[in-house]
This record gives structure tokens, sequence and C-alpha cells, in this order.
């Protein structure tokens, strides 16, 4: 059982989604979009770009190393917890790219300079002029670059704007930070992990953020009245207090059916898939290991099929392939979700199911 599916999903904006998750995974833009889209009734793909654009939410690399959408006034205590944790995970793979401290200096001076007073410059733009002063970036090293600086809490992403991803001075982009320690941070992003994720592990939140075992238990243990342990040891569960009672209470809860992205929360913010489907799951999910997770049926918390979409101007085709054979009322909340889907992308949808 999970509570991200327990959740009313009432969200009003893609700040509260944001906030409620503490952060989401979104090296994707088009999936990351859609995670928040599906938790905001009747948000439209035009909606989610423009809470971007007005800096509600933005991307950038919070934890493991990679990108994340989190609310724009919680970027900088988020990077301070858990994104200076990457910065000495890179500094292996700098030393393989052939990048040298001095390369990192001259970047970040190159970029500060560039972007200073002028908002968001696209991506390739910035990379060009980084190579025009002698700082290399073919390969990865332009990559590392970017991420570096915004590691250090300098650039964040900025708004896609078509096909085009920009970056941007995160002191100008979102002014506006929120302040807190590094024990209140710890304890804030535990709460938010939880009530988003939970019922959950100890390592399954140190995981999710890259903290050590000995943080994460801090931010745990903080939450005493928020949050509530079941069982003991390693494989205790966490979840907010909330949760808790309802479930102890026996109230049922609807489970909705819905259509995910490939980079959702759902199964990448837990280290134990083992309640989201049977032990093929990751096989069928992300075929081959490669890293590359297919978008997902969810119905009453386990995942049924996966889909994939082709647009044109007015439609969206979507192709589904179930795990078994669905039933009659399974196909039907498939279909539903999937409307909801087209609805946030306003096209029309032709459903196929490849059963």
């Amino acid at each position: 059982m999970r509570s991200l599916l327990l959740t009313p999903h009432d969200h009003r904006s893609p700040r509260e989604v944001a906030t409620w998750f503490g952060a989401m995974q979104a090296q994707d833009v088009a999936s990351g979009a859609w995670s928040l889209g599906t938790r905001i009734p009747g948000s439209t793909e035009a909606d989610i770009h423009a809470a971007f654009e007005r800096a509600e939410v933005l991307r950038t690399w919070p934890m493991r190393q990679t990108v994340h959408i989190v609310p724009a006034t919680d970027a900088r205590w988020m990077l301070e917890v858990t994104g200076v944790r990457g910065l000495s995970n890179m500094v292996r793979r700098r030393k393989e790219l052939g990048l040298l401290p001095q390369d990192l200096e001259r970047a970040c001076d190159t970029l500060r300079s560039l972007l200073s007073g002028g908002g968001p410059k696209p991506r390739a733009d910035l990379l060009a002029a980084l190579a025009d002063e002698g700082i290399p970036t073919d390969g990865q090293r332009g990559y590392h670059l970017l991420a570096y600086a915004s590691l250090i809490g300098l650039t964040c992403i900025g708004p896609q704007r078509g096909s085009v991803q920009t970056i941007a001075l995160l002191d100008e982009w979102a002014p506006q930070q929120v302040e807190l320690s590094r024990e209140d941070a710890l304890v804030e992003l535990a709460h938010r992990y939880v009530r988003s994720h939970g019922p959950a592990p100890l390592k399954d939140f140190a995981g999710w953020t890259g903290l050590t075992l000995a943080d994460a238990r801090i931010g745990l243990s903080g939450n005493e009245g928020r949050l509530t342990r079941i069982g003991d040891g390693a494989d205790a569960l966490w979840l907010t207090s909330d949760l808790a009672e309802t479930l102890s209470s026996g109230e049922v809860v609807d489970h909705a059916t819905l259509a995910l992205p490939g980079y959702d929360e759902y199964l990448l913010g837990y280290k134990d898939r083992s309640l989201h489907g049977d032990e093929q799951l990751l096989d069928r999910v992300v075929p081959g290991g490669n890293g590359v997770f297919r978008a997902t049926i969810v119905i009453r918390g386990s995942v049924v099929a996966t889909w994939k979409r082709t647009l044109s101007p007015t439609r969206v085709h979507i192709e589904v392939e179930p795990f078994a054979s669905l039933t009659k009322r399974q196909r039907a909340a498939t279909e539903g979700a999937l409307g909801t889907y087209a609805a946030y992308l306003e096209r029309d949808p032709v459903i196929r199911f490849a059963d």
C-alpha cells in the first residue's frame, strides 16, 4: 500500500504538488510535467509550463545527481542538505572527464557573467560560449559543468521553451528562498517524503535523498507527532499519523486508476518495489535494464500495463500493453485515465490495446 495513491488528488497548482512530494524526479521534461498534471484535476500541459515560466517550480539537481522538480523557494535549502553530497560523488567522474578545478571555476565565472541580468538563456548557447572561452564541453563535460553549477546553487534549469532547455541564475530566477537549518531541513524533507511515499522504510527515504542512514534517522525521528513508525528494526515502516489513524479505523479509501509517465515517483521513489507488482515488474517497465522507464497504468496500487503515445496535431494515439488480460472494468478504467491524459494535452484520444 502506498499513500501516494491514497492521497486525494485535490492539488490546485504545480507548487502544491511539488511541495507535497518534496521533489519529483524529472530528467525527462514531458514526463515531469505530466507527473504534476496528473495530480491537478483539470490541468493542461500549457498550465504546467506556465508555472515553470512563473518560477513557481523549477528543475535542478537537488539529490542523487538527478534532475528533479522542486518548489522554487525551496531549491537552495535542498541543495545544501542533499545536493552537496552529489559534489563529492562527482569528483571521480570529473577526473575521468579530464576537467580540472580551474575549469570549474572559469565555467562558473563565465555562466555568471553571461546570465547576470539577462534571464534564462538556451543551454546550447551557454555551452557554445564556454567552448569559446577554451573550457572543454565536448562529450559529457558540458553536462557535468552545468550540473556542478546547479549543485553549488549558482544556476538552475530555466523554463522549457519549445524543445529548447534554458539555464538561469538561481538568485535571479528564484530570489525568494526559504531558509532552514540543516536539522530542520532533514526533518522537513523526511516529512514530505513520508506523507507522499509512505508507508516506507528508512532505507527508502535514505535511498531517495542520497542521505546517509544516520541523517535519514535524524530527519524521521524529528517528526514526532507528524509521523508514526510501525514495527522495529530495518523493516519498520514510516507513515503519517493521519494515515495510520485512517488505516487503523478500517476506513476504505478509493484507489484511483492512473496513467503515469515513465519517470514517476510512484516507481522511482522506492528501493523496494515489491508492493507495485510481481517479480517481473521491472523487466516489463525497464526492459533490458537500460534505465529508461516506460509509462505505466496503475490500478488499485498495482502496475498492470505500460503505454506509449504518438502525437498528431489534434489527436494522441496511445497503445496499451497489458501484462495480463484486463477485465472489462479494468479496460474502462484504463481508458478513463488515458482520456484524462488526452484532455491534459488538449487532444482527442485514440486508444488501442495490444492484447
